[in-house]
């Protein structure tokens, strides 16, 4: 490659500020170049892949043909900045800022209560922002759009979405409008609950104070941009890098002989699929061939026989150009065009739609391609353009295999795609079926088209086209050609699917696998096409009295042929409001939006990876091990070193103290346990640098046995981490003797990838003396990091100061982890020193760090026949990884809260943590309880099935009634817990609603609902008293302002507003006067992790304490002047030497539990609460939506309503995830697959349920706690299991009317797969070979029968 003395200058503008880069480097992408070079860090960065949006940006383009400004959303992690040449770029600071004025969708999103940790925040800004500027009233299907690319892992979407909707023009808060009621109106079956009614309050917001949008207030288009694009430069623009060239022909002439001179350099548009693949597969392309100004490749025509889209066209834009050529022309030429808007409104979030290029997806043939097979069953024509001139090929299914034939020259580019109208008697669909609604990859997708003689069924021409299936799609060619000149007719389907099983081959190696699954939807898939088209037919056919007799479709066939809509989700908040009497001063019990609010909302709220580049810096990176289980040979590094930027390579070898404990390693040193584990790290000049560095660290391994992954083997290689943990009651045995029936199952839990949207995290600074270290890390619990670093370094503890600003979402990943970061990074900053900042990669995160124990629990319950339960035996193990963590405590956990509301008299609880060659798992919100109470919530629809009872029956029955005993003897009253249920009964209309959910189940075949109710009683708090102490430090300074500090951790859950309120309430002055800088370990020494649901709870009490300490130092003198102002008194106290600081403690919840003798008091106090939730099933592909989910909560009196409130809606979806599509994938080497948010799906905006109310309980009285608050942080967690139990419900009842004997055997997540699957019918019959099941038979089968099926299956294995 030539080597040119110079580039061209890249020109953009930056929130109206002119940018000229004159060094453009091609591998920089817009993220870190606002984040490094223009020190920008509202933008974040959190996958670096485009699928979470937390770096969306505005790009604005003028098009000189409309003359009008282009505004579209982005992900900054995707865009090089050499494509930006003659862009205006609009980052989450150019929409305002709380210095100078904020905008309204920064102050409605704060004020809406939509932040909580406020790392995902500056991109759900930047996208509504981007909605507002194209359509300041936008509808609410808008808003959806424009939200569905951006995931939060806190709040729940709910409150960001009540943000969007104050702008949209039909905003109607009412869930049934049009029916001449509100929703919130109880009517006369709530009289139970209410004379409380009047105390309660529904509003968290006063839409009325907002302030108006204006639009024209908003930044102009910079002119010189304007003038850019009506006389654009011809000439070939050149970016050179230290790697690559970016070159950006000015004209369609020069592309072309760019790529006569350069044929194996890419086209790159959006670079969506360019990106990820160079970041995560490591793709190098020394040239990039940029067509981003070439004007013909934008072109959109339109002739009497079809559409012709320029390939440049970004999937947006094909969205809106098919939507308006829909609206235009009549119904029957537009079959193809409506099939594409189908999938155009699911693939990718609207950043990817807004990047990606017609071109580039149709080129890059992925075989999960959603709009591929329908632009080949379209008969599409693709119109390739090169120096020789023009050429075209059909978009055919040589094409989408990859055929040679079919193939692009390499000197060939693809200028415009023709996709012909369709005609009378033409019938074209699509389908797909995804992990999640939106913003997924299909598990299968289609493409089908049918041509029937006129006037007749007689199929005349038909093509079917199916991704997802294999590496390469497989053709239908033969099938189609067999089925020309049938009838569309049952026979016509029976024929149509066996032939499509024949052909479409799965090989068990398939591509993600799942074969049964996919085999499945490729038959299932067809059947709705077969619906869909007999259902037009009878209307075209109507108009041939004379024409041949059709199959009618019955009635409760019809629901088959609807897809499930995505709405905006709407519902109640419900919480007491404060007392009359109470001073408007006093904010506590106040809805309070998030101290940080407005600053997330602006990207002013600084998180760890946003300090700016310390003097002498240097980036850290680690290296993990490639083996499961194997001995380390040798660790070479010398090519790594060798490389310009490396400055060293921390091993074991370097660290001075201890390297870690026995239980967790913090660098491996002989042996290797698991893929991901830690064996060095490197450390070099830049991030570019450490990476390049990392993938020459050559590690020679020699492997070892046993590997173990699944809980089974590890149970039978008798691996296990930690002792068993044993809780009984009662005498289990002889009760088994006395009952009417006993059922023995399974249950089955998934891990959970904690999924916090900013990854590991630190920056370690050394000082110039006394071997004095400042660590500002990512952590919800900094002594634990402080502890693990002195012990590391062997150094005392009191040279080390961990900050802790706010943490990016936490949910207990960043309770243990971090301290091993921390100390890697410390030994690294001592070797060096210099400053080591450590950030992780969102794939090498989620390989590394473990998350939620995954389950296998083991039940035999006895009851009677009227559902009243007499013994229960639980056995549980959980995976724990690799090394110890917490996987004892959690074990315990588990243990001590499996019987749940439940009071058996007769149990037996038993527990065990596996060793396995995985990555270590750690706490995770919730701790064993969310997986645990599962088994026993199973076995109480196990019960109640085989009474032939309805669930909320058993678990009425045997829920808790009185005062009384745990089974660790621990005494509570169950009084909140009933409220709670027969609250949630009430306010969800659940007697009614399930009886009409009977009634659709009716009418209905091929859809299905179901509803559940669940109970909870959840345990806060550790089980030791150490752990609940707390300490605070309270200074008031001259001016009457007040600094607070104390030693929990802000991790979105709004602590530090709860201590400010408390604050402001103990001293009664204003909030403003209030405030909480950070948390530090020099300031509040030897904190307790802030976990467990207790953060503010004791340290509230901290607060208050030191509050109370001097609000006595100040009662004399307030005595003395009543009239005075506060600043009177604290400059009155000043004068008189009167200390002005003070230290709170609180000397925490007694706490214990004697594990030898089964019983103690583990915890301060339970929270109670109960969740209904409707689903409806697809039972055809697998899928489901959430209807409705009504959630009583018992948070005795709320601190604060809104954050409360938004921790139990956080929790729900968090969990809800957990029971239905959250999938952690492993190879058969122990490789984590799903790393990241392209594999790995936590609930987007579309998944909440369509009505989603929560109601806290009135309040009630408890010394214990501060105000009587309760820690509700991780409890609404488990509540998500009531979508688990309404899609379980569905399935049941889908499996009684097909006859389907079902098994006790539960397995979560309850993901499409699964359901579909459970839901057998014919079609997953025919996903399986005949001839396997033939030869199941032949081998349980003896004499003459085994000789007849020897005949049977000779005949069929010729057959097939």
């Amino acid at each position: 490659m030539p080597c040119p003395t110079r580039s061209d200058e890249l020109v953009f503008f930056v929130n109206g500020r002119k940018v000229i880069e004159r060094n453009a480097d091609p591998e920089v992408t817009l993220l870190n170049f606002l984040r490094k070079n223009l020190r920008l860090t509202g933008t974040k960065y959190a996958c670096g892949r485009g699928g979470c949006g937390a770096c969306t940006v505005m790009v604005s383009r003028h098009d000189p043909a409309s003359k009008k400004i282009r505004h579209f959303s982005v992900t900054a992690c995707l865009v090089p900045i050499c494509s930006l040449y003659g862009a205006a770029v609009t980052t989450v600071e150019g929409v305002g800022s709380i210095k100078t004025r904020i905008h309204p969708v920064q102050e409605r999103i704060a004020k809406s209560h939509g932040t909580q940790c406020g790392f995902c925040t500056p991109g759900m800004v930047m996208s509504m922002y981007t909605l507002l500027r194209n359509h300041p009233e936008p509808s609410e299907e808008q808003l959806m759009e424009a939200l569905g690319g951006n995931l939060c892992r806190c709040t729940g979407y709910r409150p960001i979405l009540a943000s969007g909707r104050t702008f949209c023009v039909e905003s109607n808060g009412c869930q049934q409008k049009g029916t001449g009621k509100c929703c919130l109106d109880q009517g006369d079956s709530d009289s139970s609950s209410l004379g409380r009614k009047s105390e309660m309050c529904t509003e968290l917001f006063v839409k009325e104070e907002f302030q108006p949008l204006d639009p024209t207030q908003e930044l102009i288009f910079p002119p010189e941009l304007v003038r850019m694009a009506e006389n654009p430069e011809k000439h070939t623009l050149t970016f050179h890098g230290d790697r690559v060239t970016w070159i950006s022909p000015g004209t369609l002439k020069d592309l072309l002989e760019l790529k006569v001179k350069y044929p194996e350099a890419p086209l790159i548009l959006g670079n969506t699929t360019l990106g990820p693949a160079m970041k995560s597969q490591g793709h190098f392309h020394p040239i990039l061939l940029s067509p981003v100004r070439i004007s013909e490749l934008c072109v959109v025509s339109e002739t009497s026989a079809g559409l012709t889209i320029g390939a440049g066209c970004s999937l947006a834009q094909v969205k809106d150009i098919l939507a308006e050529t829909v609206s235009k022309l009549p119904e029957e030429k537009t079959q193809t065009y409506r099939a594409l808007l189908k999938h155009l409104k699911s693939l990718g979030g609207q950043q990817i739609r807004n990047m990606a290029s017609l071109g580039g997806h149709v080129i890059s043939q992925h075989c999960y391609s959603d709009l591929n097979p329908i632009l080949a069953v379209g008969n599409t024509t693709l119109n390739l353009i090169s120096e020789e001139g023009m050429r075209q090929i059909p978009l055919n299914e040589h094409f989408l295999a990859g055929s040679a034939s079919a193939a692009l020259k390499p000197e060939e580019i693809l200028e415009s795609v023709h996709i012909p109208h369709s005609h009378k008697w033409e019938f074209v669909s699509a389908f797909r079926q995804a992990e999640c609604r939106q913003n997924a990859l299909p598990d299968v997708n289609a493409g089908m088209r049918v041509l029937f003689e006129e006037g007749t069924d007689t199929i005349v021409d038909l093509s079917l086209a199916y991704g997802g299936v294999g590496a390469v799609r497989n053709s239908t060619h033969q099938s189609c050609q067999r089925l020309l000149g049938r009838r569309w007719n049952e026979l016509m389907l029976d024929e149509a699917c066996r032939l499509l099983l024949e052909e479409v081959s799965l090989p068990g190696s398939a591509l993600g696998g799942r074969v049964e699954f996919k085999r499945t939807l490729v038959v299932s898939f067809f059947f709705k096409f077969y619906l869909e088209v007999l259902q037009e037919l009878k209307k075209l056919l109507k108009l041939f009295p004379d024409s041949c007799h059709y199959p009618e479709i019955p009635d409760r066939f019809l629901s088959a042929l609807e897809d499930f809509p995505v709405t905006v989700s709407q519902g109640v908040q419900t919480y007491q409001s404060v007392d009359s009497h109470q001073p408007l001063q006093d904010p506590v019990g106040r809805p309070i939006m998030h101290l940080s609010g407005l600053k997330h909302a602006t990207g002013e709220a600084i998180f760890c990876d946003d300090i700016p580049v310390v003097d002498k810096e240097l980036v850290m990176a680690l290296v993990t091990s490639t083996r499961a289980h194997a001995k380390i040979i040798s660790i070479d590094s010398s090519e790594a070193l060798e490389l310009p930027g490396v400055v060293d390579v921390i091993t074991a070898e370097d660290i001075p103290g201890t390297n870690g404990t026995e239980d967790d390693i913090l660098l491996a040193v002989d042996e290797v346990l698991c893929v991901g584990q830690l064996i060095c790290a490197v450390v070099a000049e830049t991030e570019v640098q450490v990476k390049q560095a990392v993938e020459k660290i050559m590690i020679t391994y020699e492997d070892l046995e046993p590997v173990i992954f699944s809980i089974e083997d590890a149970i039978k290689h008798n691996s296990f981490l930690c002792p068993e943990k044993k809780l009984e009651q009662g005498n289990i045995e002889e009760a088994f003797q006395k009952v009417d029936q006993i059922v023995e199952g399974e249950v089955h839990v998934g891990g959970q990838e904690h999924f916090y949207m900013e990854t590991q995290r630190v920056l370690v600074i050394p000082k110039i003396e006394d071997k004095e270290l400042d660590i500002y890390v990512s952590t919800q619990d900094p002594a634990h990091v402080q502890k693990t670093v002195s012990s590391t370094l062997s150094i005392p503890i009191n040279r080390i100061t961990c900050h802790v600003k706010r943490v990016g979402g936490g949910f207990g990943g960043k309770v243990g982890r971090p301290a091993i970061f921390g100390a890697i990074a410390a030994v690294g900053a001592m070797k060096t020193g210099c400053p080591i900042r450590l950030v992780l990669d969102r794939e090498d995160d989620m390989l590394i760090t473990g998350g939620r124990h995954p389950l296998f629990g083991k039940y035999k319950v006895g009851f009677m026949n009227n559902g009243r339960i007499k013994a229960l035996d639980i056995q549980c193990y959980v995976n724990g990884g690799c090394m110890l963590d917490d996987s004892e405590l959690v074990t315990e956990f588990l243990i001590l809260k499996l019987e749940n509301a439940y009071k058996i008299r007769n149990l037996r609880f038993r527990g065990r943590a596996c060793r396995t060659n995985l990555p270590s798992n750690t706490a995770f919100r919730g701790f064993g309880f969310p997986q645990g109470v599962l088994v026993t919530e199973s076995c109480i629809t196990t019960v109640a099935a085989k009474c032939g009872l309805p669930p909320e029956k058993i678990r009425e029955k045997n829920m808790y009634k009185t005062v009384d005993k745990t089974i660790y003897k621990q005494a509570f009253s169950p009084e909140t817990l009933i409220s709670c249920w027969k609250e949630c009964l009430d306010k969800s209309s659940f007697h009614s609603r399930r009886l009409q959910v009977e009634e659709f189940n009716k009418k209905n075949y091929w859809k299905k609902k179901g509803i559940a109710i669940i109970p909870m009683k959840f345990s806060v708090g550790f089980a030791a008293t150490s752990y609940h102490q707390a300490a605070a430090l309270v200074h008031i300074y001259t001016d009457g302002s007040v600094l607070v500090t104390h030693g929990g951790n802000e991790l979105g859950q709004g602590i530090h507003t709860k201590m400010v309120q408390v604050a402001s309430r103990e001293l009664k002055i204003p909030m403003s006067y209030v405030h909480v800088c950070e948390t530090s370990t020099r300031t509040v020494p030897n904190t307790i992790a802030t976990a467990a649901s207790i953060g503010s709870d004791v340290n509230g009490r901290a607060v208050q304490n030191a509050c109370q300490i001097l609000l006595k130092r100040l009662e004399p003198i307030m005595k003395k002047n009543p009239e005075g102002t506060w600043e009177d008194w604290i400059e009155a106290a000043f004068e008189q030497r009167i200390s002005l600081s003070a230290t709170g403690y609180f000397r925490g919840y007694k706490a214990y539990m004697d594990w030898e003798k089964g019983e103690g008091d583990p915890f301060p106090y339970y929270v109670y609460g109960a969740a209904c939730s409707e689903v409806e099933i697809d039972c055809l592909t697998g899928a489901h939506k959430k209807i409705r989910t009504d959630i009583v909560m018992d948070a005795c009196y709320s601190l604060n309503p809104a954050i409360d409130i938004g921790q139990i809606e956080g929790a729900f979806i968090q969990g809800m995830g957990l029971y239905t599509t959250e999938e952690l994938k492993y190879s058969p080497e122990g490789v984590l697959y799903s790393r990241g948010p392209d594999e790995y799906k936590i609930p987007t905006i579309t998944d909440i349920p369509e009505e989603f109310n929560v109601s806290l309980l009135s309040a009630s009285q408890t010394p214990l706690t501060i105000y009587s608050s309760k820690g509700l942080g991780e409890s609404g967690m488990f509540l998500g299991s009531s979508v688990f139990f309404a899609i379980a419900d569905a399935v049941a009842t889908a499996c009684r009317e097909r006859d389907i004997v079902k098994d006790f055997t539960v397995r979560s997540p309850a993901t499409s797969e699964w359901v579909r699957m459970a839901c057998a019918d014919r079609f997953t019959e025919m996903g399986n070979s005949i001839t396997e099941r033939l030869q199941l038979l032949f081998s349980l089968a003896e004499g003459e029968k085994k000789q007849t099926l020897v005949a049977i299956l000779l005949i069929f294995t010729l057959a097939e």
